[in-house]
């Protein structure tokens, strides 16, 4: 028993399902936001604050995950996947949550609604920005593959194929952000001056989580290499 004991500590419970579910409670909540930025161009004030709360509550639910894992988190030599690798992991995908938390957070506060035409470009990329992060979650889903099959063989050019796809993905969000910019500035001196500062740091905050479900993948990129 204490030979079995000494091995479970030295190994340690495999991180894997764990960094998955949290991943999985991070893409919910990106995902929420596009129904919240539909209940904000119908007016629906009141769906949209039902949702922030929706999306407080996973961004929760996420982050106790989070921490759980990190208190948990095997020290044993012989992991599959180096500990600093994973706990970078987990910090990028922990982002993603936080992020849709605020952004909803700043329209629920200030009662933001967005024009016309920029309303339904922001749709479009809110949108956008949820496909990169559910392509994140394949490729976060495919891990323990990866370490079964010791990242090699198939199931890496199985990953590298997801890796490009997400890369794509994350480029489109670029495209439909120039375009709401623009769409934007076009109106802007005839919105109310601070209103209009929020909605550009909406815009941005948006993109960011495209940026950052690219940044999850990126670091399975390094463990592929390794």
């Amino acid at each position: 028993m204490a030979s079995k004991n000494y091995l479970s500590g030295l190994f340690g419970p495999s991180p894997v399902a764990p960094l998955q579910s949290h991943m999985t409670l991070v893409d919910a909540c990106v995902t929420k936001l596009v129904g919240l930025f539909e209940h904000m161009a119908n007016g629906d004030t009141d769906a949209v604050e039902k949702v922030y709360h929706e999306i407080a509550e996973l961004e929760q639910k996420a982050d106790d995950q989070k921490h759980l894992l990190r208190e948990h988190l095997p020290s044993g030599l012989f992991m599959p996947i180096e500990r600093q690798d994973l706990l970078d992991a987990l910090r990028v995908q922990d982002l993603l949550a936080n992020r849709a938390r605020d952004i909803a957070g700043i329209i629920v506060g200030r009662k933001l609604h967005f024009p016309e035409q920029a309303g339904l470009r922001v749709i479009e990329l809110v949108k956008a920005t949820a496909e990169t992060s559910h392509q994140a979650l394949r490729v976060v889903n495919e891990l323990d593959e990866l370490v079964e099959t010791g990242f090699r063989g198939h199931a890496v050019r199985v990953v590298e194929g997801m890796l490009a796809t997400l890369g794509e993905l994350e480029s489109e969000t670029d495209r439909i952000q120039v375009e709401l910019r623009a769409d934007l500035f076009a109106i802007e001196r005839e919105l109310y001056p601070v209103d209009v500062m929020f909605m550009y740091r909406i815009i941005e905050s948006i993109a960011d989580i495209a940026d950052d479900a690219e940044r999850v993948g990126r670091r399975f990129q390094l463990m592929l290499a390794k």
